[in-house]
C-alpha cells in the first residue's frame, strides 16, 4: 500500500515537471518571440526529458528498459494512428480551414525560425520521429505513472491526459480562433486518454508512440498545406 510519502513525492515530481511545457510555449509564442523565447523553450523541452530520467535515477529509482515491440502493440498503434490521421484531416476539412489564418500561422512560424520549406521538413521530421517518443516517455511513462500513485485507476488516465493537454491549448490558441482551441483541446485530451490507456494496457510505449507519430504526421501534413500551399 502506498503511504503519504509516496503521494507527496509524486505530487512534487508533477509540480516540478508539468508547468515546464506551458512555460516554454508561452515564452516562445507570446512573451518573448525570438531568440530568448526560443532559448527558454528549448531549455523547457530538455527539462521535460532530463527531469524524469534524473528523478528516476536519484529520487525514485526505477529501472529504464527497452523491449522489442510485440505484434499486438504494433497493430494497435497502427490502427489508432490511422484512425487519428483520418480524424485530424477530417476535422480540418470541415472546420479547421475556416478557423486557422494562414497569415498568422506563417508569422508565428517565422518567429520560431521556420523560414523555408527545408527547415520545416527538418523540424517536422524531428517532431514526428523524435519528439513524439519524448512526449510518450514524459507524459505516459513518467506523468501517468505518478498520477497512478496520486489517484490509482481510471482517474489517473484522465488526470495525466489533462496535464498533457494544458500546453497544447497555448499552441493551438497562437495559430487559430477560439473554436479551434476548444475542439483541438478536446481532441488532444482524447488522444491522451487513448495513449495512456495503451501504455497501461501493454506496459510499454510502442503502441502509443506509433500512433502518436502517425498523428503528428497528419499535423505536419496540414502545416505544410497551410504554410506553403
Amino acid at each position: 500500500m502506498l503511504d503519504m510519502g509516496d503521494r507527496k513525492s509524486a505530487l512534487l515530481a508533477l509540480t516540478l515537471l508539468v508547468p515546464a511545457a506551458s512555460i516554454g510555449i508561452i515564452a516562445a509564442l507570446y512573451i518573448a518571440p525570438g531568440r530568448w523565447g526560443q532559448t527558454l523553450s528549448v531549455f523547457c523541452q530538455v527539462w521535460l526529458l532530463v527531469f524524469p530520467i534524473a528523478w528516476s535515477v536519484f529520487v525514485d529509482p526505477k529501472k529504464l528498459s527497452l523491449s522489442l515491440p510485440k505484434r499486438q502493440e504494433l497493430l494497435a498503434g497502427a490502427i489508432w494512428g490511422i484512425f487519428m490521421f483520418a480524424v485530424i484531416l477530417g476535422i480540418y476539412r470541415l472546420f479547421g480551414q475556416h478557423w486557422i489564418d494562414p497569415v498568422v500561422a506563417k508569422e508565428k512560424s517565422h518567429q520560431l525560425g521556420i523560414s523555408s520549406a527545408n527547415i520545416y521538413l527538418i523540424v517536422e521530421a524531428y517532431f514526428v520521429l523524435v519528439n513524439s517518443l519524448i512526449e510518450e516517455f514524459t507524459w505516459r511513462w513518467f506523468v501517468c505513472n505518478k498520477c497512478q500513485i496520486l489517484i490509482p485507476g481510471t482517474k489517473a488516465i484522465f488526470l495525466s491526459s489533462l496535464f498533457f493537454t494544458l500546453h497544447h491549448i497555448f499552441v493551438i490558441a497562437a495559430y487559430s480562433e477560439w473554436q479551434a482551441v476548444i475542439l483541438g483541446s478536446l481532441a488532444v485530451f482524447a488522444a491522451g486518454i487513448i495513449w495512456s490507456h495503451s501504455y497501461l494496457t501493454y506496459g510499454s510505449l510502442w503502441s502509443s508512440y506509433i500512433s502518436h507519430a502517425i498523428a503528428d504526421l497528419a499535423l505536419a501534413t496540414l502545416g505544410w498545406q497551410i504554410l506553403f500551399n
